[in-house]
């Protein structure tokens, strides 16, 4: 009996580490090629360790990618925290506050999960077009918020149903109003929420090439992905700088998981029994 356990735990981290090497073999290709030299970059040395590390590839990708690395991050703040607070207060209205017709209106909300961004990309550009925000970072802003909106406030409204009505209840009787409550009660306590919100917003938003590419091309206001696919399109490419650039780019994502990521899933498991 024991060795049939032994064995199986044998076979399932041998699985595990099989799938782990797997899926990080781009890594070490992206790695491997951003510190090699372009003379040391060829397909029959793909696979190969630098023979000697080649840093300049950051010092270029930095002073090539700067302006759009700043483009993103002037996006990417603003959109997932703007999303973020709307989708608290959108929870906060459909669990605790509930109206006539609001699980009507938290239907289709969610509907709005399900639109491709491909379906609404021409009346989405004729609209930044009249409103004067094409090509803005403002407009990008909005369109992220806009349809990070479904997400949030399903994430909020089912953490927000933990939450025990009485405390809801209580305010109430104390006197404390729809803002009051949300301030002193609601809001205080929801840290994890906010934290998976931040972490899921922040990732799609810097990692979004579809609306970047469509409503930013050409004025200058790109984020990081429009600019790395546009070096990594030519004919001739020294790919030690997208590389180079593409570990820019992952970097504040990563940096984020790193420091919230423990939080991460018990705010995402928040409410998934009742909700």
């Amino acid at each position: 009996m024991n060795k049939s356990k032994s064995f199986r735990r044998i076979l399932i981290y041998t699985t595990l580490v099989f799938f782990v090497v797997i899926f990080l073999i781009p890594a070490y290709m992206v790695i491997t090629t951003s510190l090699k030299s372009p003379i040391q970059i060829s397909l029959k040395t793909a696979w190969d360790l630098p023979t000697q590390w080649f840093f300049q590839s950051f010092v270029d990708a930095w002073l090539k990618f700067k302006p759009n690395i700043i483009n993103s991050i002037r996006l990417v703040i603003p959109a997932t925290l703007i999303s973020a607070v709307m989708g608290s207060i959108n929870g906060y209205v459909l669990s605790k506050w509930k109206f006539p017709g609001s699980n009507i209106l938290f239907m289709l909300m969610l509907f709005g999960m399900f639109i491709p961004y491909q379906s609404i990309l021409i009346p989405l550009f004729r609209f930044l077009k009249n409103m004067g925000l094409y090509g803005s970072i403002s407009g990008l802003v909005i369109v992220h918020v806009i349809y990070g909106l479904p997400i949030t406030t399903l994430i909020f409204r089912n953490y927000y149903a933990e939450i025990p009505t009485e405390m809801i209840e209580a305010g109430k009787i104390d006197g404390a109003g729809f803002f009051k409550i949300y301030k002193d009660i609601v809001f205080p306590i929801s840290l994890p929420g906010f934290v998976v919100v931040i972490i899921w917003q922040f990732t799609q938003i810097w990692n979004e090439f579809l609306f970047a590419v469509t409503l930013t091309s050409g004025t200058g206001n790109e984020p990081i992905t429009v600019a790395l696919s546009n070096l990594a399109g030519g004919r001739a490419v020294n790919w030690n700088l997208p590389m180079a650039g593409a570990l820019m780019a992952a970097l504040p994502t990563l940096v984020v998981y790193l420091v919230l990521g423990k939080y991460f899933i018990r705010g995402l498991l928040a409410g998934s029994v009742k909700g």
